[in-house]
């Protein structure tokens, strides 16, 4: 018979998933592609830094542009799906790659937990009937949320490629073009060469105190004296005694309290959101 390798192509595996992704953001496993979508762009840096054709600076700037590309993904985990199981393994991932790891707001935490929420399980009953039924199972589907209205632009692997080479293209920064500027008129002569006896014009060399101010004085701060006539207590200081009262300012705390993050957009912690995962022979348990 013949065999068929498959060749781990990450271009093409990256296009599909952030497709998937953009078009559908309300699918249960979101995170779980956006996951794979950053685990694709650091296999890519493992690819790129054992390809001995490129040069180190090319080499440099296109894993740069692939470890960002990474943390976006990773990024959008914790930022869009904070209630889902991929939240604590992105956070994970930045934390390895050396990136700042962001924090959801506590709107998007309910929002998320609300759609998590919102989903049934299959039993075991329902998916031996839905082998008979013609319609698709939904039961995972989120019964919280709009979807978008219009479909985004689908993303393919001609344009992962493109953007992955075109941070190697700009290692050299804009100085790789050179343009040439072309002017019109009648060409100056040359002038005449300097010699070491020519004597030094006034102009060119102006005198020192015109060329340069002289900053004016200043006078040196000094501390004040001690005062002989000052009153001092003839009593040791009690070790016991509380520190006197710092002064509030009126202005700093209500200017703090209008400033302060309404409810809505205060951030939330993804660790404390992870719904426990089943142990053991309850896995196997669909209720």
């Amino acid at each position: 018979g013949k065999f068929y390798f498959l060749r781990m192509s990450y271009p093409a595996a990256i296009a599909r998933l952030q497709t998937l992704v953009d078009r559908y953001p309300l699918y249960s496993g979101a995170d779980q592609a956006l996951f794979m979508i950053g685990q694709a762009h650091e296999a890519e840096i493992e690819v790129i830094r054992k390809n001995a054709r490129l040069n180190e600076v090319y080499k440099g700037k296109m894993i740069e542009g692939q470890i960002k590309e990474a943390a976006e993904a990773y990024d959008r985990i914790i930022k869009r799906y904070p209630a889902m199981d991929r939240a604590v393994d992105a956070k994970a991932r930045l934390e390895a790659l050396h990136q700042p790891v962001p924090r959801p707001t506590r709107a998007m935490l309910e929002q998320n937990k609300k759609e998590e929420a919102s989903r049934r399980v299959t039993g075991s009953l329902a998916s031996t009937m839905a082998t008979f039924e013609k319609h698709p199972d939904v039961a995972r589907a989120s019964r919280v949320g709009e979807p978008p209205l219009v479909d985004p632009t689908p993303i393919t692997p001609r344009d992962v490629i493109v953007n992955m080479t075109a941070a190697g293209m700009n290692a050299g920064g804009a100085g790789n073009t050179v343009s040439v500027e072309r002017t019109s008129g009648p060409i100056a002569p040359n002038e005449a060469a300097p010699r070491s006896d020519t004597p030094n014009s006034p102009t060119t060399n102006p005198a020192p105190d015109a060329a340069v101010a002289t900053p004016p004085a200043t006078a040196e701060l000094k501390p004040a004296p001690a005062d002989p006539n000052e009153l001092k207590p003839n009593v040791d200081p009690d070790p016991n005694a509380l520190p006197p009262l710092q002064q509030s300012n009126q202005l700093d705390s209500s200017a703090s309290s209008t400033s302060a993050p309404t409810k809505n957009e205060e951030m939330a912690d993804i660790s404390s959101s992870k719904k426990k995962k089943k142990k053991g022979l309850s896995k196997l348990n669909p209720f």
